[in-house]
Parts: C-alpha cells; sequence; structure tokens
C-alpha cells in the first residue's frame, strides 16, 4: 500500500473538496441531509488513513524485523494512531451535537480537538527543541 505524494495530494484534495461541497449544500439548505451523511467523505479518508497506519504498525511484528531500528518510529505511529481517534471523536460528537442527539454542552464537543491540538503543540516542541545527546 504505497502511495506516491502526487496520490495523497489529489486523494486528500478531492475528499476535501467533497465534504466542502456537501457541507455547503447543507449549509444553504438546499439538501436536508442527516450530519452524519456529510462527513462521509472525513470518515472515509480517515478510514483509509488509519487501515494505512495499522498495516505499517503490523509490520513491526513479522519475523525478521529489527526492533533497535525503529524505536522512534513506532512513537510517532502511535501518536498518529491517538490523534486519528482523537480527530474521529471530535467529529462524531460534534455530528451528534448538529444533529441534536444530545444536549452536551459545546465545551465537551471540544474537548478531543483541544486534545489535539495540546498534543500537536507538544510534538511540535518536541521536534523543534529536542537535542539529541549521545
Amino acid at each position: 500500500m504505497r502511495m506516491s505524494l502526487a496520490q495523497r495530494v489529489l486523494l486528500t484534495w478531492l475528499f476535501t473538496l467533497l465534504f466542502l461541497i456537501m457541507l455547503v449544500l447543507k449549509l444553504d439548505e438546499k439538501a436536508p441531509w442527516n450530519w452524519f451523511l456529510i462527513f462521509i467523505p472525513v470518515w472515509i479518508f480517515d478510514t483509509i488513513l488509519l487501515v494505512m497506519l495499522i498495516v505499517k504498525m503490523a509490520g513491526r511484528c513479522k519475523s525478521g524485523f529489527d526492533p533497535r531500528n525503529g524505536s522512534q518510529n513506532i512513537k510517532k505511529k502511535a501518536w498518529y494512531l491517538i490523534a486519528m481517534l482523537l480527530k474521529l471523536a471530535f467529529c462524531l460528537a460534534l455530528c451528534a451535537k448538529l444533529q441534536r442527539f444530545t444536549t452536551m454542552k459545546l465545551a465537551y464537543v471540544l474537548i478531543p480537538l483541544w486534545a489535539l491540538l495540546i498534543g500537536g503543540m507538544v510534538e511540535l516542541g518536541y521536534n523543534i527543541f529536542y537535542v539529541r545527546r549521545d
């Protein structure tokens, strides 16, 4: 499951465009769709990314893999997995709030997004300021 950079960019652009078109139709009240249907392109894209990430992480379980070569790599992939799950939790909570399935406060809906943003800032700071000492 190897994709070139151009294929990844095209796939991202296509799903983003489809999501934005559906979102505009919903907000203009041209389409009386459920909010969960509006987010289908986002969830398809996230599913593709999750499957690719899980396949790469499962590749570490095959015989002949030297775990010393990728100890830092597995931490990065674990962070990517956590970030994808936080994004999924935010999208599900947002759709439930917009569809009025729940009377949850907006502050509670945004908790996964805040956790994702704080984790992203920590990861960025770690990558910028971390100095490897040998």
